[in-house]
């Protein structure tokens, strides 16, 4: 799924929904299990993985990290090897075996991520070992960075230029990507889900397991998509929370974004107008007219920030839509919006834009050949966005022309203003941001359909402003009856953490193969923070 890079010095550490990037991958060819590949990947389906204490200042104590390697090309496993990141809580009784996580992103790191918040995964350790990873590009997985360029691509992609002088745009675009595969070094090419997913049965079997069992949110969907299409009698215990589109091209998952936030912001006014401290009144309507007289208002006359720097209405666009990924922060972004009302205060909007961390782009040099993992201190700090367009692009097949590009930008600047007149300008340019990289593989859109697996889990989310719910429902149709739903009438982006309903249902499925009845429902729990709480 896409999502909208930050244009500010700052990038989010944790990303919930996909985006773009560049890699030409190999075959586009299901991959090959171990059997019928011996003995050119038997060295890598025969290790085993040695756990030990995590390092570092505030990793939780029974955190256990470890690695796993494999091949750099699946193609040509002599060329070379990248060392994968692994991160595990350990069952608290008998185990099963283990469940793979992936929190989405693309380009989050699963071990930062399951330090942060196993909590909400604590009772899968009841029957398994809980382990996550960082794919291959991510993290401390040989990290792709694009060094001075990540600046770059933000700002050619930002304000009007794109429309007022769209070849510029490119051209800058051309030259950033060239900068992005000089200082990636060889992990760039080989990066992508296809063999994501190939890395993911290396796990299975380095973990011990005959099947996988996994849980994927958001992008960590598409990559459980793509494993079970390569891997069928592979599959385990397998849940999709969020499901992501497999067949959209970006434009269409661009406008999807677009439409799915500005329904979540209508929800959250039609929210906060019931609070007397709502800082929009208490009429619905008259408050989606603010919100949009306030975002043209500081693109015309930015506010500066406790940095000195504009705060502009793109700004505001970008840290609203982070703030409606969940239910539980509208609260916050009624008081952030509040304190930018009333006092010009920023800061509030700027937490969701940042995620409260300050998180500087730095270059650094060409990356290391090694294939070993990264220290912690040395993954570079545009990793995040750095993969996530590379993870993207080399999932994407299309790639228009400059004069074909040009030509469609008037078109799409309507549609997109139509899908969303707050959400729409700035989605619009996310759309050119693989523009100069190597065409994606195919295999996802033409091939990922009709699995022949035991039946997974999908749950879709009504009021998903990342995964639109109809993207659950397609993506079921098109894997096939293995395929069962389970319908999330909540809101925000998946619903593991948000549901107690569905966060019950999935842990009876993956602890103990309890499966919920195709089309089966979660009710709205009103979630929602109380407005009388701070």
């Amino acid at each position: 799924m896409l999502a909208k890079l930050s244009t500010r010095p700052s990038v989010r550490r944790r990303a919930v929904t996909g985006a773009l990037g560049l890699a030409l991958l190999g075959a586009g060819l299901p991959a090959a299990t171990a059997r019928d590949t011996e003995p050119a990947l038997s060295r890598f389906y025969d290790q085993k993985i040695t756990w030990s204490a995590c390092e570092g200042m505030e990793v939780p104590q029974d955190l256990q990290c470890g690695k796993v390697t494999v091949p750099l090309d699946y193609d040509r496993p002599k060329a070379g090897t990248l060392d994968l990141a692994l991160a595990r809580y350990r069952a608290t009784g008998d185990s099963r075996g283990s469940v793979l996580l992936n929190f989405g992103g693309p380009g989050g790191s699963g071990v930062s991520e399951l330090s942060a918040g196993g909590k909400d995964f604590m009772h899968l350790t009841n029957g398994y070992d809980v382990v996550t990873f960082d794919p291959r590009g991510v993290g401390r997985s040989s990290p792709v960075t694009c060094g001075p360029a990540t600046l770059d691509i933000m700002e050619a992609t930002d304000g009007d230029e794109t429309l007022t002088d769209p070849q510029d745009v490119l051209r800058r675009l051309r030259d950033a990507a060239a900068e992005c595969a000089e200082h990636s070094g060889p992990v760039l090419p080989h990066i992508g889900t296809v063999n994501a997913a190939r890395d993911m049965d290396v796990m299975r079997q380095a973990l011990g397991d005959d099947r996988l069992n996994y849980l994927g949110f958001s992008y960590g969907t598409r990559l459980g998509a793509v494993y079970a299409a390569q891997f069928p009698d592979k599959v385990g215990r397998m849940v999709l929370d969020g499901v992501d589109t497999l067949t959209e091209p970006l434009a269409e998952q661009g406008l999807a974004g677009a439409r799915g936030q500005q329904t979540a912001l209508e929800n959250f006014l039609d929210w906060c107008v019931e609070d007397i401290a709502c800082p929009f009144g208490q009429d619905a309507r008259q408050a989606r007219r603010q919100v949009e007289q306030v975002i043209a208002s500081l693109d015309a006359d930015p506010v500066p920030t406790g940095f000195g720097e504009p705060f502009t209405g793109q700004d505001m666009v970008g840290a609203i839509g982070q703030a409606l990924y969940s239910e539980e922060l509208w609260p916050l972004l009624e008081r952030a919006l509040g304190q930018l009302l009333e006092d010009g205060d920023t800061r509030g909007l700027e937490g969701f834009v940042s995620g409260g961390v300050t998180f500087p782009v730095r270059a650094r040099g060409p990356a290391d050949t090694g294939g070993g993992l990264t220290d912690p201190q040395d993954v570079p700090m545009d990793n995040l966005p750095a993969a996530l367009m590379a993870i993207n692009c080399a999932d994407d097949p299309d790639r228009p022309t400059a004069d074909q590009v040009a030509r469609s930008l008037g078109r799409l600047r309507a549609r997109y203003e139509e899908a969303s007149p707050v959400f729409g300008r700035y989605r619009l340019t996310q759309v050119l941001m693989c523009y100069g990289r190597p065409k994606g593989t195919d295999y996802i859109r033409d091939d990922v359909k009709d699995l022949d697996t035991s039946e997974m889990l999908l749950v879709g989310t009504r009021g998903d402003p990342a995964t639109p719910y109809r993207w659950t429902v397609e993506t079921a149709e098109r894997l096939g009856p293995a395929a069962v739903v389970l319908d999330n009438k909540g809101e925000g982006h998946t619903g593991y953490a948000s549901s107690e309903c569905v966060h019950r249902k999935v842990d009876d499925f993956l602890l103990y193969g309890s499966l919920p009845p195709d089309g089966s429902s979660c009710g709205s729990e009103a979630s929602r923070t109380s407005q009388d709480d701070g």
